[in-house]
């Protein structure tokens, strides 16, 4: 059933009050093939997962689609690996918690990114020493404009640093229904992570498994990440730049102790939230929205502010980072 005029509050991490023109549910391929089929002539098409890379800046005009396809299932199961599916619209988080529970490795890292499944290749999700690409499969998606089923593998993913094929050459074209991911029965941790190995320092644990580390990272987001439940935010507002190696040369003459890594040919990473608050961007606050106290890459809604606020914010934060360093930060966020 399609709904009119409805806010969409409740959907998105941010809790920017904005209105839908038109919105729906579905939890299952058959109803979404429905829902596409009741679509007006040129009506502006938005897919909501779990809202949390997502800043709405004005009521959308359009019709609004809620994700909410379900399922959790072993596809093949071999001597050291197996193959599970979940369903688009379960939540990430649980998601990676039941893989830990059963003793599936390979996802402990991404422990607590808020979000859902079907949003989780879109960005190439990543954090402290992961990424989707490590361990994903392949995934289904339906094609919008034919109503075909198709399936996608690693390689026709093109996954970049927080990038696939759905942030660019099929953006607006796909709507993911599923994701396989091939997990360990026997884990490799990886704690190369600094504040992986501290963590698990500081609890004594000498020989973790991978639910030693799942507790470390969401020890660890909890000291650092606000919960969107009780503060708006969509996480790390910024991508990490990477740029030649002269601007590092550079910003390292001033600031010795940039912390900066290595990326792909041959160039550097810097670090997003070291540059902000470098710039004294940190914990700002304007109104009722800013920068976060504890982590200078999420923004902050405090309760009321508009989406073009926090946007704006972010375009300031961006011009000061370009004026001091030299350097252009990029969005990770999706704007709308």
């Amino acid at each position: 059933m399609i709904e009119t005029q409805v806010s969409l509050l409740p959907y998105n991490t941010f809790g920017i009050d904005v209105k839908a023109v038109r919105f729906a549910r579905f939890s299952s391929i058959e109803e979404l093939s429905q829902l596409v089929q009741l679509r007006l002539p040129n009506e502006a098409l938005l897919v909501l997962g779990g809202g949390s890379n997502l800043l709405l800046t004005k009521d959308f005009d359009g019709l609004v689609l809620k994700n909410e396809i379900k399922g959790f299932e072993v596809l093949e199961e071999k001597e050291n690996t197996v193959i599970v599916e979940a369903g688009a619209g379960e939540v990430w988080h649980e998601f990676v918690m039941r893989c830990i529970d059963l003793g599936y490795a390979g996802l402990e890292n991404l422990s607590l990114i808020p979000g859902s499944v079907g949003a989780s290749p879109m960005q190439n999700i990543g954090a402290y020493g992961a990424e989707i690409k490590d361990t994903f499969h392949h995934l289904t998606a339906f094609e919008i404009e034919t109503g075909k089923i198709v399936q996608f593998d690693k390689e026709s993913c093109q996954f970049g640093y927080r990038e696939s094929v759905f942030k660019t050459i099929y953006k607006g074209k796909f709507i993911i229904c599923e994701v396989a991911f091939q997990l360990a029965k026997q884990a490799k941790v990886n704690i190369t992570y600094g504040a992986i190995e501290a963590e698990l320092a500081k609890r004594n644990c000498t020989e973790p498994g991978i639910k030693e580390v799942s507790e470390a990272v969401i020890s660890i987001r909890q000291s650092k990440l606000p919960d969107p439940k009780v503060l708006g935010n969509a996480g790390s507002f910024f991508k990490n730049p990477v740029v030649e190696t002269s601007i590092v040369e550079s910003i390292l003459e001033k600031y010795p102790d940039a912390p900066n890594y290595p990326a792909e040919n041959g160039k550097r990473k810097l670090a997003a939230g070291w540059l902000i608050e470098k710039a004294g961007w940190k914990g700002k606050t304007i109104e009722t929205y800013g920068v976060h106290k504890l982590q200078a890459l999420v923004l902050v809604n405090y309760g009321g502010s508009t989406g073009k606020q926090i946007f704006d914010l972010s375009s300031a934060i961006i011009q000061d980072i370009h004026e001091k360093f030299g350097v252009t930060l990029e969005r990770e966020v999706n704007i709308l």
